[in-house]
Order: C-alpha cells, then structure tokens, then sequence
C-alpha cells in the first residue's frame, strides 16, 4: 500500500474540507439535529456541483467513477466535519445495490437522479430485536397477483421523510438467506412513518408497513438474491464508515490537545500534567493506527483485492477508537464536556451511534472471526 496520496487526492481533500467548512460548519450541525429533513439543502446541493454524490458511480449515469480510496478521503472529511448529509445512504448503499443488482430501467431511472441530488433514496432494513445478520430479516414479502404485499417493521431508517423510495429488504423464503430487495414509495398507502430520537440527534424513522403492495417490476435483482447485494454493498460502506470514525477521531483529538493547552489547572495547562499527556498520546496512537488499517481496506477495494476480512475489521476497530477517543476527551473536558455549550459533546455522542450501527461490533467480530478460523 502506498501511504502518499496523490496531487489529485490532496486536491479533493482541500476541496471536500473547503465545503464543508463553508455548508457543514459546528452551527449548521447543530440547527440540524433532530430536524425532520436532516440536512441543509445547500450542502446538499454543493455536493452535487462539484460532482461528490456520483464518487463510486458510473460515469454513465453522470457519475465520477472513483475508487475506494478517494471516497475514504471524503468520509474522513465528513467524520472530520460531522457533515449531516445522506449521502452514504443514497450514494453508497442505495445507488451500490442498483449498481449491484438493478435493472436497466431502474438504474436509467434512479442513478441519474442520485448522482444530481434530485433523488435520495434510503434502505428500510433494520427490524426490532433482530439482527444485523440475514436472519434479522424477518419482514415478509408475500406473493400476491402481478406483485407482493408487505406488513412488518424497520428501525433507523435515515432521512426517511426526505427519500424519494425505500431499498426495502423482505423475506421470500425460508432460507437463511432468502431476501429480496424492493424499491417503495414511501407515500405509498399503508406506509406509517414515525421520527424517532437518538443518541447522535440524527434523523432516522419508524417505518411501519401495512398490507404494502409492490410489483415485480419493483423487485431490484434476482428472486432470493437480495441478501447477497446487500452484505457486499454493506461491506464497501462500512470502509467508509471507518473513515468517517477515523476523520471524527482526528478532529475530537485536535480539539482536546487544543483545550489542554488553553485550559490550566494550578497555573498550568492541563498538557502539562503527564498522566493526560499520556493518554492524548495514547489516542494518537491508536487513531494514527486505525486510519492506516482504513486506508489498507480502501486500497485492497480499489485493486478488486479480497476485503471481507480487511472492511469488518476496519469499522470494527476504527468505531472503538473514535469511541474511546471521545470518551477520553470527554474526560480532559471535565464537566464542560456534558455541556451542550461544548462542542466535544457533539462527537462523543455521533462516535457511539457510529459503532452501534450499520453492523455493530458483535456482528463485526463475526464476520471477522469467520474469516480468520476459516483461514
């Protein structure tokens, strides 16, 4: 793995901080959280301007085609910033599966509108107390005439209100693995959306079905071959995800060290006491570490090299990091790190939420042991 980046990728990097700084700064973080839409429209669309919300698309469909790599250096800008944007359920997940798995009339139709922005798409794949496995997919969809029926319940799907469809995942089969992918309207008749709180202030929902019809011409790839799409999307997004730990990881770091040094304590700045000192190096360390085992999974994804041992462990480690980061910085804060008027909060709470979600860790070190007993 070469650990230089290329003039270009310097140059997407300083690009990528630049709008963020400008349409994702602290304040526009917090006017969106909780907010039923989720993001501001004008980062949104800046995004889309310069060509960022088609990064791993085809070129075809309007997108920019890149590699893993260039899109890490984005998630890492995004951790950096705690950029509220939906682009990793759109771009990445939603715009991979069609990629995947999707017909030509539904990537004609869809990719396009996800590259622009004039679309957000979400997946409704979370169900209560199942899961991150195929197993977890419990919800049924029921054959019924030209089309299928469908009655269960999702969790956490992000920016629910704002989507244009949901990526539904429903069972077909008593299989483990027997899971198809549908493309909703969620203003579909029998479809109930409920915003629901989190620890990160995100914008998730409650998606409740209720006799849902679809048609087969909704249905996105083969019969029972949904599961396959999504654990392989799946695995390219939780890269970026460690990037995007790796990036939050980075920024709560700097604004310790920061703190430390302004902060005193018997008339000396808290860096000056060795036992914080200590573990700011620590964090460093790890962070340093972590960033490095997420750009070895990018690297193997953008030479098509195995990542299925590489990616769980990524997010696996990187999420801990930035969690142990944070709760380290919470620490030197003191008391001022509870504080809504302090914004390491704001980190601390995105840096758990990032590693409960989108494969959690139990799940993680699954994927990671099956790997590693089957070697």
């Amino acid at each position: 793995m070469d650990l230089d980046f290329s003039e270009e990728q310097e140059m997407l990097r300083e690009m990528v901080r630049g709008i963020c700084k400008e349409h994702s700064s602290i304040e526009v973080v917090r006017s969106m959280e909780d907010d039923a839409i989720g993001y501001p429209a004008q980062l949104w669309k800046q995004l889309a301007e310069s060509d960022l919300l088609g990064i791993l698309l085809p070129e075809k469909f309007g997108g920019s085609e890149q590699s893993m790599l260039e899109a890490a250096i984005l998630y890492e800008e995004f951790g950096r910033a705690l950029a509220p944007t939906p682009h990793f359920v759109s771009c990445i997940l939603s715009g991979g599966v069609l990629v995947q798995a999707g017909s030509d009339a539904q990537k004609q139709t869809w990719l396009p509108k996800i590259i622009s922005g004039e679309a957000v798409l979400t997946p409704a794949w979370h169900e209560p107390k199942n899961s991150c496995g195929p197993r977890g997919v419990q919800m049924r969809a029921v054959p019924d005439g030209d089309g299928f029926i469908l009655n269960g319940t999702k969790l956490f799907v992000q920016f629910a209100k704002a989507a244009t469809r949901l990526i539904v995942l429903a069972r077909t089969g008593d299989g483990e693995t027997d899971v198809d992918l549908f493309l909703v309207d969620p203003k579909t008749a029998g479809i109930k959306l409920t915003q629901k709180m989190s620890l990160a202030s995100d914008t998730q929902y409650r998606v409740d079905f209720s006799n849902v019809r679809v048609s087969h011409a909704d249905r996105i790839g083969a019969a029972k071959s949904g599961w396959k799409t999504w654990d392989e999307v799946m695995h390219d997004g939780i890269i970026l995800l460690a990037a995007q730990a790796a990036g939050g990881a980075q920024q709560a770091l700097a604004m310790t060290v920061k703190y430390s040094l302004e902060r005193k304590q018997f008339d000396q700045p808290l860096g000056a006491f060795q036992a914080l000192a200590h573990y700011m190096a620590d964090a460093a360390t790890e962070i340093d570490g972590g960033t490095i085992l997420v750009y070895e999974a990018a690297c193997a994804r953008a030479k098509n090299k195995p990542i299925h041992t590489l990616a769980p462990m990524a997010k696996l480690f990187m999420s801990k990091v930035y969690r142990n980061t944070t709760a380290m910085a919470q620490q030197i804060h003191g008391g001022n790190g509870f504080t809504i008027e302090y914004d390491i909060q704001l980190f601390f709470r995105r840096a758990k939420q990032l590693q409960i979600t989108w494969w959690d860790s139990s799940y993680l070190e699954e994927l990671v042991a099956k790997q590693v007993l089957d070697a």
